[in-house]
């Protein structure tokens, strides 16, 4: 299976497949039980990446943000072999907002519980609105943006910017004040939290305009599956402290997938090891 190809190929049919969708003047928007939006883009987009997923692997299963599809929906067993996880537009409240910008298409294998490949389209943040996507092909494989080999963030230097979202109306955390008394901005606001993540992993800046700093620390607490399946994957393979916000340290996708919403109780990816111990101190009883 060349996943480097089936990349490519998603890259080149959901470009403008997106690039059609944000030019209507209108589109179907209802909001889910758990207050997100779906649009008619989502299912269309998720759609069309199954389709091409199908393509090269008939049997794995599929589990998309906006349903389960496979001959063996895993039914209680637990993951095992693959398992394709897909967002077929993850900050589908910016895709539906004109102005937005931070929306992305995303995509990742997990093969016995691990996330090992997986591919974000993001087809506006950069210059001029064009595209960034970011792919990274199997273990051992370098991430890349825009074709280009980059370096994660893992040896950087400290970082003074961090994600920390929450859903709306939640208040603020111990650990957002103790952050902003060290000095480091925060963003609080979701957008995409994929973005968010990649931001915690390698460095947007050059590729993204306006300019999308790097992120020393990502922290969701009651993360979907479909939201951070890739994240962990480019985090893995950038070499950065990956745990929950107890410290535990997360080495596989530890949720079971067989039901309706899975969702980790905490999820943090962090280069900056004082932001890190900041989150997991106040996290503790």
């Amino acid at each position: 299976m060349e996943i480097a190809s089936l990349w490519q190929e998603l890259e080149r049919v959901l470009t403008p497949m997106l690039a059609e969708f944000r030019s209507r003047p209108s589109l179907r928007v209802e909001q889910k039980a758990d207050a997100t939006l779906l649009s008619e883009a989502d299912e269309a987009v998720q759609a069309q990446i199954i389709r091409c997923v199908r393509a090269v692997d008939p049997d794995g299963v599929i589990l998309g943000e906006e349903g389960a599809h496979g001959p063996d929906l895993l039914h209680g067993r637990g993951l095992s072999d693959r398992a394709w996880i897909i967002d077929p537009i993850d900050g589908t409240a910016q895709f539906v907002n004109s102005e937005g910008r931070e929306f992305c298409s995303v995509v990742c294998l997990v093969e016995d519980k691990r996330p090992v490949a997986a591919f974000v389209l993001a087809p506006e943040i950069g210059p001029g609105r064009t595209p960034v996507c970011v792919r990274l092909s199997g273990p051992g494989e370098a991430i890349e943006i825009n074709g280009k080999q980059v370096a994660s963030l893992a040896k950087a230097d400290q970082a003074h910017m961090v994600s920390m979202t929450r859903s709306s109306g939640t208040p603020e955390r111990a650990s957002e004040r103790e952050l902003a008394a060290r000095g480091y901005r925060l963003k609080t606001r979701t957008t995409s939290q994929t973005l968010d993540m990649l931001r915690a992993c390698v460095d947007l800046s050059p590729f993204t305009e306006p300019v999308l700093e790097p992120f020393g620390l990502f922290y969701r607490e009651r993360q979907k599956i479909w939201d951070g399946a890739a994240g962990l994957c480019f985090a893995y393979a950038a070499g950065l402290y990956v745990a929950d916000g107890t410290g535990r340290a997360r080495t596989e996708i530890d949720i079971a997938l067989d039901l309706a919403d899975p969702v980790f109780d905490s999820t943090l990816i962090a280069s900056d090891s004082v932001a890190a111990q900041i989150v997991v101190a106040a996290s503790k009883p």
